[in-house]
């Protein structure tokens, strides 16, 4: 009670930036490890684009760090994790709230996050090794998987691979709340699109409502 839950940004491209340095690493071999182009590396570098949860895993994995590296959310002791006073924060240049969920403990496979996403917002188009859900708490949100639409409302969850192109919007005049769950398999090369909102994305994806029939 009485707390604020507006996000602090975080400087990430700096952050990305003086870890591959620091490694040695060109611009380009951090791309051809991660499976993201030189292009938009320096553009996420530069602060110029704001990957996804998938693609920073996928950056984070190529430079041998955890993804809290880059969040700069503390990291948790055990596995347990408290309803306000979990980490929040937002990526500079980025609408999107996030709230940890998942604990940061040896062996771990799972991250998971809560999303607060703000009305209007899309994401980029990505792909990237490994497999996703999403779960809608509150609101709905469109999520996109190779191509075709699907409007998730409260209650409604969606499980995909990361393989297949991917990306969310809120088409709403409300905010959205969103539980976030995945797995990276960071030996797979995915191949990442330059980020594309989906309002200007000319190939408009198959819409399927929550019930799998077409509105």
């Amino acid at each position: 009670m009485g707390k604020t839950r507006s996000g602090i940004p975080v400087s990430l491209g700096p952050r990305i930036r003086r870890r591959r340095q620091a490694m040695g690493l060109t611009l380009q071999e951090l791309g051809n490890a991660c499976g993201v182009s030189v292009g938009y590396l320096s553009q996420v570098e530069r602060n110029n684009a704001v990957p996804t949860l998938g693609t920073l895993a996928e950056i984070a994995a190529a430079l041998d760090v955890s993804i809290d590296q880059f969040i700069a959310s503390p990291r948790h002791v055990d596995s347990v994790t408290r309803s306000g006073s979990r980490p929040r924060f937002a990526v500079a240049g980025h609408s999107v709230i996030y709230e940890q969920v998942g604990a940061d403990f040896p062996g771990h496979e799972l991250t998971s996050f809560l999303l607060d996403v703000p009305p209007h917002y899309s994401s980029e188009t990505v792909q990237h090794s490994g497999e996703e859900i999403v779960f809608v708490l509150e609101g709905e949100i469109l999520q996109v998987v190779d191509g075709q639409g699907f409007l998730l409302r409260t209650g409604d969850s969606m499980h995909y691979l990361g393989l297949q192109p991917h990306s969310y919007s809120n088409p709403g005049d409300s905010p959205a709340r969103v539980l976030w769950t995945g797995k990276m398999l960071h030996q797979a090369t995915p191949t990442h699109p330059h980020p594309t909102a989906l309002p200007d994305d000319p190939a408009q994806p198959t819409i399927t409502n929550s019930t799998g029939n077409n509105p």
